[in-house]
């Protein structure tokens, strides 16, 4: 997988693309020029790109897109891995075969990408790999992670802590469900009949969502429910009201609600892609992959991802059978 630094830089590359903005049928995988690496940059050959319902949302239509920057023809999927392959003059801590991965804004899927490493944003940044750590698995950290570390630190989940997280079978809340048990808080999980025994798995305690939820939450946990994480609308927002939690204790990731704190991946600390990578590394949390597809399948991937059924993460390979 390593590429030496002295070999020439590839001149096309595969992305997926739209050239309007819609649902998955308007996503098209195409030969493209390879971009390359300038000053301050490096180059990733991608070997694995993780989708998020962000990736659908924000392309959907016009006025959206437009909030994130985002013009036509554009890209798709943030999250990625692989292996550095150019890097741009005036860069350190970065070297051609480095295993990194991170976040490059609606353009991850994608044989290459470009990342301006002096960004440190979210949508454009690079973190190295951990030994131990799949690429297919570090494809998946840069969102959900980010996400999720960021709703714990509005609850501030502890030992002694009860938390309800409502959409814990999701991409996000696989992250969030292992995160507060980490920091030593029992948790109980929204999900559907069929998720029961995949949130066991997890280290939470199922719940069914739906009406009298917050029954068949006082019945699980009659002692009280202290913090909640909504990561899917505001059903949880409402029931954890409804069973006396402060709002200050709350979090909405989804969806608004006046006087209930917010949270996305953007107000992450710094070190919470490091300290997730580590913990994978690790063993102490592991990222179910509820499935992969070629990049030639994106669109029936993106339709698996935009369900919102999924348990788990779904994962594009970049490298085929040829290339690996």
């Amino acid at each position: 997988m390593r590429q030496d630094s002295d070999q020439p830089p590839a001149a096309r590359g595969r992305a997926v693309q739209l050239d309007s903005f819609g649902g998955p049928e308007v996503l098209e995988l195409r030969e493209i020029p390879a971009p390359q690496a300038g000053p301050g940059q490096i180059r990733v050959r991608v070997s694995a790109a993780g989708l998020n319902p962000m990736d659908w949302i924000m392309t959907a239509d016009a006025d959206t897109a437009a909030r994130f920057g985002l013009s036509l023809p554009a890209g798709f999927g943030t999250d990625y891995a692989g292996v550095v392959d150019q890097v741009g003059t005036g860069v350190t801590g970065f070297a051609a075969g480095d295993r990194v991965f991170g976040g490059a804004l609606s353009r991850a899927v994608a044989d290459f990408v470009v990342i301006d490493v002096a960004a440190g944003s979210a949508a454009n940044e690079a973190r190295h790999t951990p030994e131990g750590v799949d690429d297919r698995t570090a494809a998946t950290f840069a969102i959900a992670g980010r996400t999720a570390s960021a709703a714990l630190a509005v609850i501030d989940p502890g030992p002694g802590d009860t938390v309800l997280i409502g959409g814990a079978a999701g991409g996000v809340g696989v992250f969030a469900v292992q995160l507060a048990r980490i920091a030593g808080a029992r948790v109980l999980g929204t999900g559907s009949a069929n998720s029961a025994d995949f949130l066991r798995d997890l280290g939470a305690e199922p719940v069914a969502y739906g009406e009298g939820l917050a029954d068949r939450v006082r019945a699980l946990a009659p002692g009280g429910v202290t913090a909640a994480i909504d990561l899917h609308g505001t059903e949880t927002v409402h029931t954890a009201r409804e069973l006396g939690i402060p709002d200050g204790r709350i979090c909405t990731v989804a969806a608004q609600v006046d006087g209930v704190p917010a949270a996305n991946g953007a107000n992450a600390t710094p070190a919470a892609l490091e300290e997730i990578a580590s913990l994978v590394a690790a063993g102490d949390l592991r990222v179910p992959i509820a499935a992969s597809f070629p990049a030639g399948e994106i669109r029936r991937a993106a339709e698996l991802q935009a369900g919102r059924h999924v348990h788990g993460k779904i994962v594009i390979d970049l490298l085929d059978a040829r290339s690996r």
